[in-house]
């Protein structure tokens, strides 16, 4: 399932039950008797979601249905619903949109002990949602086309004139304004409005990720803007869409070394709250982040003293820029984006 575009995800919330009612009966006593179902707004891959939290219902005896769609769609409809939502966790691909819920005061704070099974860099500030999961901006390029020696030191530098035609972005996804807000928090307004105005000149714009890391290796352009781990999973799987391209991590804190991640936080309307406390604080313990690790996924698992997976680079050689999640402004992004052309 590719982010960012979300191709072949039916943009339409889909309905699907975690466990089997047999599951529930393996639970004995009173957990049994008052069997409880936490409804989940998720935007992140399915897989990933189901992965991390298996064993949940069997441990806890609280039934998952799940509600899938995208970042945006699914921030939009809790919005919307208000106290009136079904939602009781919402789960999000990119940062952004759980922020929105943040500011808007649907959210209810977390309990302090899921908080610290992160580190403080992969949580906001407000402490009323916490990461789960992170990905990397990268750049994917084609070294016959563009070696490492002509390699941006920025993300900033695809702006300059030299780079005309000669990169690619995802400018419609979830991903790249993920991108987008972390240039907006660290370099300001003036110097995003700048940039993307640059890109607008520069880029071609492709439908998703996965496009923009195919032309590359294909030679269609010389370089990129992506996650890291569509470059990994293609490589673990058979290579056929990154044979001839490489990563190249900006590191330096760097804006192009944006850490972007992935958010879980209880609706303060939530009838169970308890429950959906458990279920965010299992999502960021030690079992579920190992499950992570251990993974198709590929991306960066962020629970404390839990490395992510062997072919990964370690998170600590990728100095990323400190970033507080929740200062990630998407309403300012997609208006930005809008003004000069990119949306």
């Amino acid at each position: 399932m590719l982010g960012g575009t979300r191709l072949g995800r039916s943009t339409a919330a889909a309905l699907t039950a975690l466990v089997a009612a047999g599951a529930l009966a393996g639970c004995g006593g009173d957990d049994a008797e008052a069997a409880e179902t936490l409804t989940v707004y998720s935007a992140q891959h399915e897989s990933l979601v189901r992965t991390m939290l298996e064993g949940f219902t069997e441990e806890t005896g609280i039934a998952l249905e799940f509600r899938d769609a995208n970042d945006a769609e699914l921030a939009n409809q809790i919005v919307q619903e208000g106290e009136a939502s079904p939602a009781d966790v919402f789960l999000t691909e990119n940062s952004p949109s759980i922020d929105v819920l943040d500011r808007e005061g649907l959210l209810a704070p977390l309990d302090p002990a899921t908080l610290d099974q992160v580190g403080e860099q992969f949580r906001p500030s407000s402490g009323n949602w916490t990461g789960f999961a992170a990905r990397s901006t990268v750049l994917v390029h084609n070294p016959a086309q563009l070696p490492a020696d002509q390699l941006p030191a920025s993300i900033l530098d695809l702006a300059n004139p030299e780079w005309q035609g000669r990169i690619g972005i995802a400018a419609g996804g979830a991903d790249f304004q993920a991108i987008v807000a972390g240039v907006l928090a660290l370099r300001g307004e003036e110097a995003t409005r700048a940039w993307l105005e640059g890109l607008q000149r520069n880029a071609n714009v492709y439908p998703s990720n996965s496009a923009v890391m195919v032309a590359a290796d294909e030679g269609e352009i010389d370089a990129g803007v992506m996650y890291h781990y569509y470059f990994y999973r293609d490589r673990a799987e058979n290579g056929l869409k990154s044979d001839d391209a490489e990563l190249h991590f900006f590191r330096n804190s760097d804006p192009g070394a944006f850490l972007s991640i992935s958010g879980a936080g209880v609706l303060a309307s939530s009838d169970q709250p308890e429950q959906a406390q458990r279920l965010v604080a299992y999502l960021t313990s030690p079992p579920a982040q190992q499950r992570l690790a251990e993974s198709t996924a590929l991306e960066y698992a962020v629970g404390n003293d839990v490395p992510s997976a062997e072919a990964l680079p370690p998170l600590a050689e990728l100095q990323a820029p400190q970033v507080d999640p929740g200062s990630l402004d998407q309403q300012r992004v997609t208006e930005l984006m809008q003004d000069v052309g990119l949306l």
